[in-house]
């Protein structure tokens, strides 16, 4: 018999240390199926938002076994990122620039105000610059997939990602209710309403939701503007990434993230892919759904994190930077509404 050598026995130790991600895995398709089975029941309600509060119930019940954390980190790590890459595919180029410039400007101005304006009210209230950073990119771009984006960046921590996903949760779903609401009272036509939902709430789902009641040429419109908003997604974690390296400077000892990370990449590769018209209707519907559930799993494990005690004691103003967020994205886009008419 071979004697066992220090390499056998640190691999052993290794191997019986190294935690099971089964659990946290199990936990999370159960989440995914109930949010599924919640939007199906209230269409309203999507996917992904159905995902972060179901995650976030557990959490608060305190149903998240300690064995499960292996799987839920698992989750939130790759799967997040996963359904941002396959989330371009829903998105060509063509679809954009058949917007018109009027459109695009609209969207542009109403990103870069709520980006700029966000990040440095977060800093004013003391909210810190990492989690600043992710909520203004967070409701100026696209929700959580943005927070992804841009959480190498931030330096952020699960913390700092959770409370993010959180704020835009509660906001987004707080303006899909809203919005179609105002469009009597602000005098919108259906194709304003659109636009206005497409350029100021985070979610796709949400943004179909809040267009809905003005009909499927609205949806489609909205759709197409919030998409237009994803788009924007990598050169604005390129040119965060490329502020914080000017002012840090070289530091030899520190690795730095990449000035984009691998999967905003394939984001673009996805958009550039989906441009060309080569992809198959069959792929495209394969890919979505894939998408959707990669995204739900990630926030349902994300949402785990979120416990409302702690939130109410430590998150007080966070609450009130989405809250300014949620009135500067709003506010901007609609004001570009009524311009362009």
């Amino acid at each position: 018999m071979a004697p066992t050598t220090t390499t056998d026995r640190t691999t052993t130790r290794r191997d019986a240390l190294r935690p099971s991600v089964l659990p946290g895995l199990g936990l999370t398709a159960a989440g995914v199926a109930l949010a599924v089975l919640g939007h199906r029941l209230v269409p309203s309600i999507g996917v992904l938002t159905w995902a972060v509060l179901l995650g976030a119930v557990v959490a608060n019940l305190d149903l998240v076994p300690l064995a499960a954390r292996p799987g839920l980190r698992l989750a939130v790590q790759r799967l997040l990122r996963i359904g941002v890459v396959l989330l371009g595919l829903s998105l060509s180029l063509t679809a954009i620039a058949a917007l018109g410039v009027p459109i695009i400007v609209l969207v542009v101005l109403t990103l870069v105000s709520t980006l700029a304006l966000t990040w440095w009210l977060g800093l004013r209230l003391g909210v810190g610059p990492a989690r600043s950073l992710l909520i203004a990119t967070g409701f100026a771009i696209c929700g959580a997939s943005a927070v992804a984006g841009m959480e190498r960046t931030a330096d952020a921590d699960e913390d700092d990602v959770a409370t993010a996903i959180t704020m835009v949760t509660l906001y987004g779903t707080a303006a899909m209710i809203a919005l179609p609401l105002l469009q009597a009272p602000l005098g919108l036509s259906d194709r304003q309403l659109g636009i206005w939902a497409g350029a100021s709430i985070h979610e796709v789902g949400q943004v179909v939701a809040a267009a809905g009641p003005a009909g499927t040429t609205a949806v489609a419109l909205a759709v197409v503007v919030k998409l237009t908003r994803v788009l924007l997604l990598a050169p604005v974690v390129a040119a965060v990434s490329t502020a914080r390296r000017a002012r840090r400077g070289p530091v030899a000892s520190t690795p730095r993230p990449p000035l984009v990370p691998a999967f905003v990449l394939g984001f673009l590769g996805c958009v550039l892919l989906r441009t060309t018209g080569l992809v198959p209707a069959v792929v495209l519907d394969v890919a979505g759904t894939l998408q959707t559930a990669a995204l739900a799993a990630a926030l349902f494990a994300l949402g785990t994190g979120v416990h409302v005690g702690r939130l109410l004691h430590s998150g007080g103003r966070a609450l009130a930077l989405g809250l300014a967020s949620t009135l500067v994205v709003t506010t901007v886009s609609l004001v570009g509404v009524v311009t362009i008419g």
